[in-house]
């Protein structure tokens, strides 16, 4: 099993508004691709929580492009400060934003594809470190 990270974050300027966001795929500490997102991925209409969630499913998508035929060899570490996303995925919190349904369903069924995978809430600084927003 190889161990790879997704570091995400996502935003809207006017939630709704303007969505953005960037992710990063790290392996062995080296980070292998830093993507920056704006409207033209995200949409001009979105919350920040449907912008986290599309960000990390453009992560995940890159990530099992990245390991295509090894997904079952791969454990992927989603690492995001939104409580939301991370508790959301896991389980332990409702998803009851009717806008957020479809995402979320999305982002599950993403990150089940993986042999193994964590979810990982980190504080708002370590986004900022690795993303640089």
């Amino acid at each position: 099993m190889i161990e790879f990270e997704i570091y995400f974050d996502g935003g809207s300027l006017g939630n709704p508004g303007h969505g953005y966001g960037s992710f990063a795929i790290v392996q062995g500490g080296q980070e292998l691709l830093l993507e920056k997102l704006d409207y033209a991925h995200l949409g001009n209409q979105v919350t920040n929580n449907q912008a986290e969630y599309m960000t990390l499913i453009h992560g995940l998508e890159k990530l099992l492009q990245l390991r295509a035929g090894k997904e079952a060899e791969t454990i992927a570490v989603v690492r995001g400060d939104s409580l939301l996303v991370i508790n959301q995925i896991a389980g332990k919190w409702k998803v009851k934003n009717e806008g957020l349904r479809p995402l979320h369903r999305r982002a599950a069924d993403l990150v089940n594809r993986f042999g193994r995978h964590e979810l990982v809430w980190h504080d708002r600084s370590n986004s900022v470190r690795v993303l640089g927003h």
